[in-house]
């Protein structure tokens, strides 16, 4: 009964995988099918392997900085995560990625294996929700300063369009918490006193890493610049296609871009990123072609980084496992 079970659970589970790596697929063949084919293989062909593999561990060491970051947040709040762990927790959420929907969907892997790790598993869910409002606020800023760089060139409907995204941003996050306060009791009502425990404890480590501010702040910049390290790649590679556009077109366009492939429609973002991009992108003056080229050699830095990543945490497993330490 049981094993049973867990086989429909598991095949619902790889359904789902499949599902949604279809529809990403769909929305880039739906892309591939509007633009012209012929200037996104030359542009394709045109990006040197060198470049791509030197992209590709630029990718990988920015991670390790945001890897560190993630390290530096849960531990504010209490996780007692050694860096080895926090490695595979992190590195093995960026392998989920091409599993689980949106680019969310990591945070269940590192969460699954960090709460197994930390004698504080509330410490952990506290660190992770507080590392992804970071994150988020990371991507807000870059928007924000994209937007200052065009005082007057930026057009007003893309103008209009990034204040309604980070509004909607903040709006959402308002509801929530609202919603989270109106109906607390109805929630928490008839739950075990175990339960009540748990959710005290993380509500006690959301506190101690709020008023850990210098850790916030720095992990705040370190965020910011990982996620330019991320900018400054993509527009290489864009470069290399023949996109020359100005950074700060990318600064704009980029974290709205990444900010969309938040919507868990497809695996990981695939064909929600790139679309966005190319609609960001064209009223500069951008070839559609160029940027869809540039959007599909940046998925693909995003899927091979996510293989090296499963890679190094099946080695950092292995090289600690207790027959190895011997």
């Amino acid at each position: 009964m049981i094993a049973a079970a867990h086989s429909t659970g598991r095949s619902r589970a790889l359904l789902g995988v499949a599902l949604r790596w279809t529809a990403g697929i769909l929305v880039l063949l739906l892309l591939a099918y509007f633009l012209p084919i012929a200037p996104l293989r030359v542009a394709l062909a045109q990006i040197p392997p060198v470049l791509f593999v030197l992209v590709l561990v630029g990718y990988l060491l920015a991670h390790a900085a945001g890897a560190a970051k993630w390290r530096m947040v849960v531990n504010a709040a209490g996780a007692g995560l050694d860096y080895s762990t926090a490695v595979q927790c992190y590195f093995g959420g960026l392998f989920g990625t091409l599993f689980l929907p949106s680019i969310l969907g990591g945070d269940v892997i590192r969460l699954a294996v960090a709460l197994r790790k930390s004698p504080r598993p509330a410490a952990v869910v506290a660190g992770n929700v507080a590392d992804r409002v970071v994150d988020v606020a990371a991507l807000a800023g870059l928007t924000l300063l994209g937007v200052a760089l065009f005082p007057t060139s930026l057009p007003l409907t893309l103008r209009t369009y990034a204040w309604r995204v980070l509004g909607g941003l903040a709006l959402l996050l308002l509801i929530l918490l609202a919603l989270f306060l109106l109906l607390r009791r109805a929630l928490l009502g008839g739950r075990s006193i175990r339960f009540r425990r748990r959710l005290a404890r993380v509500r006690h480590s959301l506190r101690a890493v709020s008023r850990q501010r210098k850790v916030l702040v720095f992990a705040l910049l370190l965020g910011l610049s990982t996620q330019a390290v991320f900018v400054l790649l993509t527009a290489l590679l864009a470069h290399a296609c023949g996109l020359l556009l100005p950074l700060r077109a990318w600064l704009f366009a980029w974290p709205l871009a990444k900010l969309a492939a938040l919507l868990p429609v497809t695996q990981g973002g695939v064909g929600v990123r790139e679309a966005a991009l190319v609609a960001l992108l064209v009223p500069f003056g951008a070839a559609s072609p160029l940027v869809f080229a540039a959007g599909l050699a940046w998925e693909g830095v995003i899927i091979a980084g996510g293989l090296c990543a499963g890679l190094l945490v099946f080695l950092v497993r292995r090289s600690n496992r207790p027959e190895n330490q011997a």
